[in-house]
């Protein structure tokens, strides 16, 4: 019996139909996969341990194998039990012993020492999109915050300078959606750990259902650094891809994400290197503070310039004991302003060079008693032409939970001296100077800041 083209070509498009809700359903299959979570793994598997020669490493360096373990479908808002764990069979390479107690001498000086538990929970994540800090993260209290902050001007960074076909200016950080926020995330990830590894390669930790390491008498397991997976990628665009696919491990809830970026940042600039980067005054990248872990100052440079500089000065410079001292020594496109009391014993050494003062963007960290904030131009030429220097916006986000939108500051750097005093005068009777303000006078010196109807943040 013959079938007509009109009945064989209905029959095609059923069968087309089929295949397409079988392979949505498959989707799904895999994102409740709890443990398993993934693609199914078709490589073969690496002996733990074992590297991939340098011409495979060549070979797959645009395509980690496999691409996509893990990866959620476009658009998913699901929260997902546990995005920390991969299955082990993933292409990457697992943590030894020795790496893993190398890693803890350089983020503790020991290998004792383990996060606490504002470290644990800390990660990437939003605010809600389409609203007045879509733009920005929510950040917590303790050592995990100024890396957050960090990471948030290199945000800024593609949001405001890098995304083609969008206006500089603060309405295109208030309209961005779910998914830009995620890209915007996995560039920032992605360039800064790019730079980090001197632009040749870049080094991604994921965390696996397997333990790679055990307790000795001098290592102490915490069940988190001992699962590590190490990813190698030779390419920013690929570095950038591959972690947009596993984004749910640095912003998902329980991922700790905030460490397993920091573990990628040190591997990315290898150990190697980061003892070449530091000096006698800083020897390890955490200091115990009340019971908890900050981060030095080398945590900062080395997010900021690629160099894990210990100090904010230009260049090297000579310490009392006749050491030679590391500061920063190229301008990186995020900058850094300080303000506070410091605790260096030779003040000319907490000085902030120009190096970080005027970075290549209009973009801030800033570091005022000892709590990290942002400030941001939407002009970028601020930097580029003194004459734009004369009046200007600033945008300053604190992270701060009550702070709901950025406040709007206007910065005049040539206003007469008697007219700034009388204005002072007017308008600040009795108030101190917002430390605010004293961060932005170490840029410019004799600006004076109006802060359009907003209470200034002390």
């Amino acid at each position: 019996m013959e079938v007509s083209d009109q009945e064989q070509s209905s029959q095609e498009l059923d069968l087309e139909a089929i295949t397409r809700k079988i392979s949505f359903l498959d989707k799904w299959r895999e994102i409740f996969s709890f443990h398993r979570l993934g693609t199914n793994n078709t490589a073969p598997q690496e002996p733990a341990g074992s590297h991939a020669s340098a011409d495979e490493t060549e070979d797959r360096a645009g395509e980690p194998q496999p691409r996509g373990q893990g990866c959620l479908p476009s658009g998913h808002l699901c929260s997902i039990p546990k995005p920390s764990i991969i299955i082990s069979r993933s292409g990457g390479s697992p943590v030894s012993r020795a790496m893993a107690a190398k890693l803890r001498q350089s983020l503790f000086g020991d290998t004792v020492g383990v996060f606490s538990h504002d470290w644990k929970e800390a990660c990437f994540r939003f605010h809600d999109p389409f609203s007045d800090l879509a733009f920005a993260l929510q950040v917590g209290k303790g050592g995990a915050r100024s890396i957050q902050m960090a990471v948030q001007g290199f945000i800024i960074k593609y949001l405001l300078f890098a995304r083609k076909g969008k206006d500089c200016n603060l309405l295109s950080l208030r309209t961005i959606s779910r998914q830009e926020q995620e890209r915007a995330l996995a560039a920032a990830l992605a360039g800064i750990l790019w730079a980090a590894g001197a632009a040749q390669k870049a080094t991604i930790c994921l965390v696996t259902e397997d333990t790679y390491v055990g307790s000795t008498p001098d290592y102490s397991r915490d069940d988190f650094t001992e699962r590590l997976q190490l990813f190698e990628l030779l390419e920013q665009e690929a570095t950038e891809r591959f972690i947009y696919d596993h984004l749910q491990w640095f912003k998902g809830e329980g991922s700790q994400g905030v460490i397993l970026f920091l573990y990628s940042l040190i591997f990315s600039r290898t150990f190697e290197r980061l003892q070449k980067d530091l000096d006698v005054s800083t020897t390890h990248l955490l200091k115990l503070n009340a019971g908890g872990f900050l981060c030095r100052q080398a945590v900062l440079n080395m997010i900021l310039t690629g160099r894990a500089s210990p100090n904010v000065f230009n260049g090297c410079q000579e310490g009392k004991s006749q050491d030679t001292l590391h500061g920063v020594l190229t301008r990186g496109d995020v900058g850094y302003l300080q303000w506070g009391r410091d605790t260096s014993e030779d003040d000319r050494l907490s000085q902030v060079g120009s190096m970080l003062k005027t970075p290549k963007l209009p973009i801030w960290l800033c570091n005022i008693n000892g709590n990290c904030s942002i400030l941001i131009s939407t002009n970028r030429q601020l930097l580029s032409d003194w004459k734009m220097e004369r009046f200007f916006d600033l945008h300053f986000y604190s992270g701060q939970p009550w702070q709901k939108k950025p406040a709007r500051l206007t910065i005049d750097t040539h206003s007469h001296h008697w007219e700034r005093v009388r204005c002072e005068d007017e308008h600040r009777t009795g108030r101190r100077f917002s430390p605010v303000e004293m961060a932005i006078r170490t840029k410019w010196r004799e600006a004076t800041v109006n802060w359009n109807g907003t209470v200034p943040f002390f």
